[in-house]
């Protein structure tokens, strides 16, 4: 086995990415570090680095404990990477996310300017309870939680 290998193989052969050009473009993408800097695809890692990986909204971090070019089964990861990701980081993939959703009637034409301004203050005001009920039903506004 080798001492080093490339950034994005080895991303890659980890499952971090599911195909090597997603794993490339991260890492031109600025979204990879290693050691705290910015790495590009090409850099050779070893064994005792630390990755941090941003994906979406959570920073993951990883320490190389085993080097591989060859993509890995799912159980044999822990073997030669360790998840040092935050338990806050991971949480934000639990987040609620507070949607509502403007239905207009098919055929109702395009928004007057007075429905408009409503629209906007429905959208400003995110907060469900401040949107008044006479707005909310005319436009079908509705809690992710209802649907």
């Amino acid at each position: 086995m080798a001492d080093v290998t490339r950034l994005d193989k080895y991303l890659w052969s980890i499952r971090v990415f599911k195909t090597r050009s997603d794993a490339t473009d991260a890492c031109k993408g600025n979204k990879v570090k290693v050691g705290g800097v910015p790495a590009k695809p090409s850099k050779m890692i070893k064994v005792g680095e630390v990755l941090e990986i941003r994906k979406g909204i959570v920073q993951y971090v990883y320490k190389v404990k085993a080097l591989t070019e060859h993509r890995l089964g799912a159980k044999l990861v822990p073997d030669f990477a360790e998840n040092l990701t935050p338990q806050a980081e991971l949480d934000k993939l639990k987040a609620p996310v507070e949607t509502f959703f403007l239905r207009r009637d098919r055929g109702a034409g395009r928004p007057t300017k007075k429905d408009r301004r409503e629209m906007d203050a429905a959208w400003d005001a995110l907060d469900f309870e401040e949107i008044p009920d006479d707005i909310a039903n005319r436009f079908g506004i509705t809690d992710e939680d209802d649907l």
